[in-house]
């Protein structure tokens, strides 16, 4: 098999890795990240223009002919540069959504908005009592005539401050933890009813309360048909996983380098404490936990287009080193930087606070270990409570 990046590939990371170097430098991000808005439209544009957000989309669907690796090629460099900008809400789950489940007609309204940047779009699933599980809703979608009435809360919805449009999961019939009865909904941000409570997350980025109050929506608004949704959300997600992994392992690539520049700058007992054994065994650590990341993130994205369960068991596999090896070397790299380590001005807290929180977004290492041992037993996955 071969692992090597296309030229394409190569020449956006390049190109993507001078953009954040040039007009996303720690400082300008903190400025943003504090700002009203919370990010930068003029940057979003700005990655439209240099194809990043149609990389992962193939030519008949408007996009670039790119696949999964793109994506990790684009989350990757973004993790390096702490970057805010919604990639993994819009393209990737948004965008997913239609990819996958998407009619035509819904890939020629959305699709090309997307990819353009002109709409964004927020991933509305994750419930206050749901812990994980795809399949837990309260959130309700009751046929009326041709359209469908929502009503429900949905928690943490990441980017829906930014978005012009939700993709929601609900239920239209079965019990609130069934298989069976979730479908998924393109809501308008400003539709009739739809009330949001917008708020900055610990990590820089900006999520929101999303309230669902007697929404009506058309129905072909609906992906795929009703009921039979949750396969089509695994899959998403499974997905989202894998460049989050990528966002990961660009954030420990960053946080191991900063930390071996400043052992070899920073003196006690008049040598630099690089010198020390024990730290350079640390950092040796941090060397190879990043190394291994990179390996199982590689690997959960070429499996992404296998059987479901070898889909399912990669992603949760990546997504259990992932937090692991995120946790070692932030730990790290904060415990050799000392006090100034967990400050504001440094961006070593930044890269540290991303990395704690991806570890539970999605899923953290025990619902996936749950997951992966579920899958392993008899290829069942059951939900970790």
């Amino acid at each position: 098999m071969d692992f090597n990046f296309t030229e394409e590939q190569n020449m956006i990371r390049d190109s993507l890795s001078r953009l954040i170097r040039e007009q996303y430098d720690f400082e300008t991000r903190r400025s943003v990240v504090n700002s009203e808005s919370g990010w930068r439209p003029e940057m979003w544009a700005q990655f439209a223009e240099l194809g990043l957000l149609a990389a992962p989309f193939s030519e008949e669907d408007g996009g670039l002919g790119g696949n999964a690796v793109d994506a990790m090629v684009v989350m990757e460099e973004f993790g390096r540069g702490l970057v805010v900008e919604p990639f993994v809400p819009s393209v990737v789950c948004g965008g997913g959504f239609l990819k996958h489940g998407g009619s035509a007609a819904q890939k020629e309204e959305f699709l090309s908005g997307i990819i353009s940047g002109e709409m964004t779009f927020a991933f509305a699933y994750a419930e206050p009592q749901g812990r994980f599980n795809l399949a837990d809703l309260t959130t309700t979608a009751k046929a009326k005539g041709s359209s469908y009435v929502l009503n429900g809360h949905k928690a943490v919805v990441v980017g829906a401050p930014w978005a012009t449009h939700l993709v929601v999961t609900a239920r239209t019939s079965g019990d609130q933890r069934d298989g069976s009865g979730v479908s998924v909904f393109i809501v308008p941000k400003d539709a009739a009813g739809v009330t949001t409570r917008d708020y900055p997350t610990v990590d820089g980025f900006r999520a929101s309360e999303v309230y669902f109050e007697n929404v009506e929506v058309s129905g072909d608004n609906m992906i795929g048909s009703e009921g039979d949704a949750l396969p089509l959300v695994e899959k998403v997600v499974d997905e989202a996983i894998a460049a989050t992994c990528s966002e990961a392992c660009g954030a420990m690539e960053a946080l191991h380098k900063t930390t071996v520049e400043y052992s070899k700058n920073r003196k006690q007992f008049g040598v630099p404490i690089g010198s020390f054994q024990v730290l350079q065994h640390a950092m040796v650590d941090m060397f190879v936990e990043h190394q291994q990341s990179l390996s199982m993130t590689l690997m959960v994205t070429l499996r992404l287009g296998e059987d479901e369960i070898t889909r399912k068991k990669a992603a949760s596999a990546a997504k259990v080193q992932i937090g692991n090896s995120g946790r070692f070397v932030g730990q790290n790299a904060v415990q050799i930087h000392g006090g100034m380590g967990v400050t504001d001005e440094l961006d070593v807290s930044h890269y540290f606070k991303r990395l704690t929180i991806i570890d539970n977004q999605f899923g953290n290492v025990d619902h996936h270990l749950a997951r992966y041992t579920a899958l392993s037993e008899d290829g069942v996955a059951v939900a970790a409570e």
